[in-house]
């Protein structure tokens, strides 16, 4: 390691540059929340044979074709999410919360006169959704006996086989600016001039081997927080019809938004001392990264009233095909002890730019398509039963990377992870004059092979719903928990924490027949 680095006292050492794109990036786009009105949240989403209702038309197309009235509806959400998080038998909590409007729509029904047209309805209808609210804390802290931080940077700086990597010489990092490097060397550089990673020939440019700085015999204390923002959202164009009252089609075309940001800050120390002129004490690595961008998918849908009790449901959503941009910042700050002198200088480098952040080319992302078959029992007008069956393929997902050099990999790697899952959804509904009691349950398997890095989601639901004449008003509470690992970084250093993920909403929705 330069000598001259051990002079600096500044700040901290600040350069900008991006998480590679990883699955779990693309899993954030590729999964949705079930959010919704709240007669659609009572019931677990199951209202793929169903329709008339607002939220029911993201299941299936036909739903808009079932309403006998105009309708518009507005939904109010207190969306709760607790993270227990276990860290080398270390354990931590961490709570959040948001309030918003996560639907508002409606839908307007013609009707035809001509008694001998057999098309007895057309339906339109425009609705807005938060199909995925990206509020979230996770802190996880403890004692590692084993890996530390270089780790992540040795595995971009030294040759990697399995990923057809070599060695970075020394010259690269040394005698080129930053910025003009591409996401592996950039990293390389980044470890290199943090003090965490040391050339093994310190005078050869051409060195392409390199090795930890952090003493190595001891334990690290490591703690990652991790804060995110935003949203991704869905405004529905939907327009179906009726054919004798017996089939419903329709067709859906939905545009999709999204602003999302995370920080993650790590920060690391060691009890390692030795006998070294210095040693790296400790590391504090923060990256924070926003995410915009818009997609668009479709949906086409069917349900037929085989008897006035069974209804059937088919429905096909497309892929969503995003357009999507990145703006990172990252900031590396190492604190080595000078035995010389017992100080304890900062390793950094002055950074003038040191506001700015990388601003990477437009990315897109393709999620998987969704296929839905259901069925409904109706109970005259006292009460239904409903059941939805979903299959996704998320090893389907695809990025396009052709100008982008963070992750050549990562669509093998989805490939190789990733695997098809099932959705199964179950609600009732029983009325009592103007009252209707409701319930449901939702299980979503885990979309990894191995099932653990995402695991599988159980949601318990239950509401109520109140019909004044003109208006409705409909409540319903929501729990779901998954487990799942959290890796800190994407590769060299993987150790996990584990993640028992619980979420509980409340959701109120008024409706207006027209």
């Amino acid at each position: 390691m330069k000598k001259n680095l051990l002079l600096f006292l500044a700040a901290g050492l600040t350069f900008f540059t991006a998480n590679s794109q990883e699955i779990n990036d693309a899993m954030r786009y590729a999964q949705n929340n079930q959010n919704g009105t709240a007669r659609f949240r009572a019931m677990g989403g199951a209202f793929g044979a169903l329709g008339g209702d607002l939220s029911a038309i993201n299941v299936n197309p036909a739903s808009s074709a079932v309403f006998s009235n105009n309708q518009i509806s507005t939904t109010l959400s207190n969306f709760s999410t607790k993270n227990n998080s276990n860290y080398f038998e270390t354990n931590t909590s961490k709570r959040d919360n948001s309030f918003d409007v996560n639907q508002a729509g409606g839908v307007f029904v013609f009707r035809n006169n001509n008694l001998n047209n057999k098309w007895k309805k057309f339906s339109i209808s425009i609705n807005y959704e938060n199909t995925n609210n990206f509020d979230n804390k996770i802190n996880s802290f403890g004692t590692n006996p084993k890996n530390n931080i270089s780790n992540y940077f040795l595995s971009y700086a030294n040759a990697n086989p399995s990923r057809n990597q070599l060695g970075i010489p020394l010259g690269v990092i040394t005698d080129n600016n930053y910025f003009q490097l591409n996401y592996a060397d950039q990293q390389a550089y980044l470890g290199y001039y943090g003090y965490l990673i040391n050339p093994l020939n310190e005078n050869d440019n051409s060195n392409t081997i390199y090795t930890s700085n952090v003493p190595a015999g001891g334990n690290y204390y490591q703690e990652n927080s991790i804060i995110s923002t935003g949203y991704n959202g869905k405004l529905s164009f939907n327009a179906a019809t009726s054919y004798r009252d017996k089939i419903y089609i329709g067709l859906t075309l939905n545009s999709h938004f999204t602003n999302y940001k995370k920080n993650n800050l790590f920060y690391e120390e060691n009890d390692n001392a030795n006998t070294n002129i210095v040693d790296l004490v400790s590391t504090s690595f923060e990256n924070e990264i926003t995410t915009y961008g818009s997609g668009f998918s479709f949906q086409l849908g069917a349900i037929a009233k085989i008897t006035n009790e069974v209804r059937l449901g088919l429905s096909y959503e497309s892929p969503t095909w995003y357009s999507l941009n990145d703006e990172v910042r990252q900031n590396l700050v190492s604190r080595v002890f000078n035995y010389t002198n017992n100080t304890n200088p900062n390793i950094s480098s002055e950074n003038p730019d040191s506001n700015d952040v990388v601003i990477y080319d437009t990315y897109k992302l393709r999620t998987p398509g969704k296929l839905t078959g259901s069925l409904a029992y109706v109970f005259n007008k006292k009460g239904l039963i409903s059941f939805d069956y979903s299959f996704k393929d998320y090893s389907n997902t695809e990025y396009s990377i052709e100008r982008d050099s963070r992750n050549e990999f990562v669509n093998s790697d989805i490939s190789n992870q990733l695997t098809s899952a099932s959705e199964f959804r179950i609600g009732g509904e029983y009325k009592i004059k103007t009252l209707s009691l409701r319930a449901g349950y939702r299980f979503e398997q885990s979309p990894y092979k191995n099932a653990r890095t995402i695991g599988d989601l159980n949601s318990y639901s239950g509401g109520l719903g109140y019909n004044f004449g003109t208006w409705k008003l409909d409540l319903a509470y929501t729990y779901a928990e998954r487990n799942s690992q959290q890796n800190f970084f994407s590769q060299g250093f993987t150790d996990s924490a584990k993640i028992n993920t619980v979420n509980n909403n409340v959701s109120m929705t008024l409706t207006f027949e027209l």
